[in-house]
C-alpha cells in the first residue's frame, strides 16, 4: 500500500511540474529566438542604412569590407542585393550556398524589395534545423533600391535553449526529489496504523482474538479507527469467551445430574420383569444416557480445544513418533492393517490443539465408522510458491491423507459431514456425536489450512472406493539456526 500511494503521488507531482515547466520552457525558447531575431534585425537595419548611402554615392569599398568582416567574425553571410535579386555586395559564395538550403528565402527577399519587413520565424524547437532569414529594404516606400539579407545558423541559439531547458529540468527535479524524500516517511507514518491494523486482522482471522491494533501512532483519524477496532475486538473476544465458558460450564454442570440419573435408571433393572417390555425400555434409556454423556464430553473437549488459537511450526516426524505405535495397536485389535508412507523432514504449521489430536480423530473415524481392512496414512508436499521440497520449501502446503477401503460416504454427504452434530444415516447406531470432523476442520482452518473429504482406497470387492480425510497445512521453511527448533506438539 505504501508503494501504491507513492505510485499515485509521484506521477501527479510529475504532471504538476510538467504543467508548469512545459509552458515556461516554451516561453524561454521563444524569448531566446526573439532576442536572436532582434539582434539580427538591428544588424541588417544598420547595414541597410549604410548601403543606402554607399549605393547612392557609389562608394561601396568600406561597406564591402565591413560585410566581409561581419561574416568572418560571426559566420553569418550578409548580402546587399538589387531589385532583380543580384548580389551587389557581400560574400556572394557564402550567401548563395546558404540560400540554397533555405527554401523560404525568395519569399522573404521579395517582401523586403516590396518594402515589407518579415516577421520572426516561429521555428524555435531545438530539433528544427532551419535557418533564420532577416531582410531589410534599402530605401523607403517606392524608392526601394535593394535589400540587405542575412542568413543565420541557429545552432548556437538552439544550444542555449537546450541548456536553459536542462536547467529548468534540474530545477523541476528538485521539488520532485524533495516530494519523494518527504512523501516516503510521511506516507509510511500515515500508513503504519493501516499496516498494523491489516496484520492484526490477519492474525484475528486465524483465530487469535487477543491481538489489538496500536492506537497511539499515526494520524488522529486512524488512531480513532484503531481504538474503535480494539473496542470491537474486546466485545467479540468477551462474547466468544462467554460462549465457550457457557458451553464448558453447562457441560460440567450437567455431568453430575446426568450421572445420578444414569445410576438411578440402572438401579431399576432388578425391579423390571424380564418377560415384559420394561427391559427393552430400560436398555433404550441407558443407551440414551450414555450418548448424552458422550455428547457432554465432546462439548467440553470442543470448548477446551477452541480456547487454544495459536498455530506453531512442528515436525511431522515428531508427531508421528508419538502416535504410530498406538495406531498400529488399535488397528490390530480391530483386525485391520495400518500403512504409513510419510517422507521424513516435513515441517508444517500445527493447528491449535495439536496435529496429533486431529490425526487421532481421523484414525478413530476410519476404525469406527467403516468396515475397512486397510487404513493408510500418507503425506506429500504440494508446491504453491517459489520452491517445494521436503521440509525446506519456501511455499506450498503439506497434505496428510488418512484413507481407508471401507464403505465410505456419498459425495453429496461429504460437505455435510463437516457440520457439527451431522451423522450419516448409516452411522446412527455407532457411538459418536458428530462433532469430531467439524472441530478438526475448524482447527485446521485456524492454522490457515483446509480439511477435505475425498474418495479413499478402492474397496476389495471392487464396488467403489472408501473414505479419505485430507489435511492441508502450510509448509514452514526449515531454518538452520538452532533457535528455531520445533516446539513439542501439544497432544
Amino acid at each position: 500500500m505504501h508503494r501504491r500511494l507513492l505510485v499515485v503521488l509521484v506521477p501527479l507531482a510529475v504532471l504538476l511540474v510538467a504543467a508548469l515547466g512545459v509552458p515556461l520552457s516554451v516561453t524561454v525558447a521563444e524569448r531566446e529566438m526573439q532576442e536572436t531575431y532582434v539582434d539580427r534585425l538591428n544588424d541588417v537595419g544598420r547595414f541597410a542604412s549604410l548601403a543606402e548611402t554607399a549605393l547612392s554615392t557609389g562608394r561601396t569599398e568600406a561597406l564591402q569590407q565591413e560585410l566581409a568582416r561581419y561574416h568572418e567574425l560571426y559566420g553569418i553571410p550578409v548580402a546587399v542585393i538589387d531589385t532583380s535579386g543580384t548580389v551587389l555586395l557581400g560574400p556572394a559564395g557564402a550567401y548563395q550556398e546558404a540560400a540554397r538550403a533555405e527554401p523560404a528565402l525568395p519569399r522573404i527577399v521579395t517582401a523586403a524589395l516590396a518594402g515589407a519587413r518579415p516577421e520572426p520565424s516561429g521555428k524555435w524547437a531545438p530539433w528544427d534545423d532551419s535557418t533564420l532569414v532577416v531582410a531589410e529594404p534599402v530605401g523607403r516606400d517606392s524608392e526601394v533600391i535593394g535589400a540587405v539579407v542575412t542568413i543565420s545558423d541557429l545552432s548556437k541559439t538552439r544550444y542555449r535553449i537546450l541548456v536553459r531547458w536542462a536547467q529548468l529540468a534540474g530545477l523541476g527535479l528538485l521539488p520532485l526529489i524533495a516530494l519523494v524524500a518527504v512523501a516516503w516517511p510521511v506516507s509510511a507514518w500515515v500508513l503504519r496504523p493501516v499496516r498494523e491494523l491489516d496484520a492484526a486482522s490477519s492474525r484475528i482471522s486465524q483465530g487469535d482474538l487477543t491481538i489489538r491494533a496500536d492506537a497511539e501512532a499515526g494520524p488522529v483519524e486512524l488512531r480513532r479507527l484503531a481504538e474503535s477496532f480494539n473496542t470491537m475486538m474486546d466485545a467479540v473476544e468477551n462474547a466468544v469467551q462467554r460462549q465457550r465458558a457457557f458451553v464448558s460450564d453447562a457441560s460440567h454442570q450437567l455431568r453430575n445430574p446426568l450421572t445420578s440419573l444414569r445410576l438411578a435408571v440402572e438401579s431399576l433393572e432388578p425391579h423390571l420383569r424380564a418377560a415384559g417390555n420394561g427391559l427393552q425400555v430400560y436398555d433404550v434409556a441407558v443407551d440414551e444416557l450414555k450418548a448424552m454423556q458422550r455428547l457432554l464430553n465432546s462439548l467440553q473437549a470442543s470448548a477446551r480445544m477452541e480456547s487454544i488459537r495459536t498455530a506453531s511450526p512442528v515436525d511431522l516426524d515428531a508427531v508421528l513418533a508419538t502416535r504410530v505405535d498406538r495406531w498400529r495397536a488399535l488397528t490390530a485389535t480391530a483386525g485391520q492393517t495400518l500403512a504409513v508412507d510419510v517422507p521424513p523432514g516435513l515441517r508444517l504449521l500445527e493447528p491449535p490443539g495439536g496435529l496429533g489430536s486431529i490425526l487421532d480423530e481421523l484414525i478413530s473415524n476410519a476404525l469406527r465408522l467403516s468396515d475397512a481392512q486397510v487404513v493408510e496414512v500418507t503425506a506429500q508436499v504440494v508446491p504453491g510458491g517459489t520452491g517445494a521440497g521436503h521440509g525446506d520449501a519456501s511455499g506450498g502446503v503439506v497434505t496428510i491423507a488418512v484413507r481407508d477401503d471401507g464403505q465410505g460416504i456419498e459425495e453429496s454427504e461429504r460437505a455435510q459431514a463437516l457440520r457439527r452434530f451431522w451423522r450419516s444415516p448409516r452411522h446412527q447406531n455407532v457411538s459418536g456425536t458428530g462433532l469430531g470432523l467439524a472441530i478438526c476442520a475448524d482447527l485446521v482452518g485456524a492454522a490457515g489450512g483446509e480439511l477435505r473429504l475425498e474418495e479413499g482406497l478402492p474397496r476389495p470387492d471392487g464396488s467403489g472406493h472408501g473414505f479419505a480425510a485430507v489435511v492441508a497445512l502450510p509448509v514452514v521453511p526449515r531454518v538452520s539456526s538452532s533457535s528455531d527448533a520445533p516446539a513439542p506438539s501439544p497432544v
